[in-house]
């Protein structure tokens, strides 16, 4: 489904989701598709998702490199305007998993994220703003995992109930937490 569509249809959940999705339309009435570009420096879309096994008990994370937390999968839009497909591919390429299934085909949030000016390959990134759509994953905990390296440092299945002893970044286990309700009760 195309990004716009989806935008549109999603019904918030709570307060900061009915904000974001306000504030995304208005952007969108400003820049339009450059969002979906990083040549938009202020902001731009990205789609993450939380991988959860088939028991819903544990999610799969990686250790991302930049924010030096374990964290959910997800990238920029770089012109994709399938969010869920592009959220499954990042998914793909920084877990090594080989198999997902949505959980459900739909968003299952929406944020605005802040992201730190930092270095990445060399160069310095300005502080910005991610535009996140994000979705429930399902993967097979029995399949082989694999790092990449560019990105992450390790990749591993997290019991839901010791997420925060993995997580540093204590502005995004709400997200985490509002993702893994949604996931349990399907």
């Amino acid at each position: 489904m195309d990004y716009r569509e989806e935008l549109q249809a999603y019904q918030p959940v709570n307060e900061q989701e009915a904000k974001d999705k306000e504030v995304t339309l208005s952007y969108l009435s400003c820049f339009g598709d450059n969002l979906l570009t990083r040549e938009n420096e202020f902001a731009h879309f990205s789609a993450s998702s939380m991988i959860f096994n088939k028991e819903r008990t544990k999610v799969l994370m990686a250790f991302h490199n930049i924010y030096n937390s374990w964290s959910w999968t997800g990238g920029h839009a770089d012109g994709e305007r399938d969010f869920l497909a592009l959220a499954m591919r990042e998914a793909m390429e920084e877990t090594g998993v080989s198999s997902l299934t949505p959980i459900t085909a739909q968003m299952a949030s929406i944020e605005i994220l802040p992201v730190w000016g930092h270095m990445k390959r060399g160069k310095y990134v300005s502080s910005h703003q991610h535009i996140n759509f994000s979705y429930l994953l399902e993967a097979d905990e029995s399949e082989a995992l694999k790092v990449k390296e560019d990105e992450n440092s390790a990749v591993g299945w997290i019991e839901i109930d010791k997420l925060l002893d993995y997580v540093s970044e204590p502005e995004m286990l709400p997200i985490y937490n509002k993702l893994i309700d949604q996931a349990k009760k399907r």
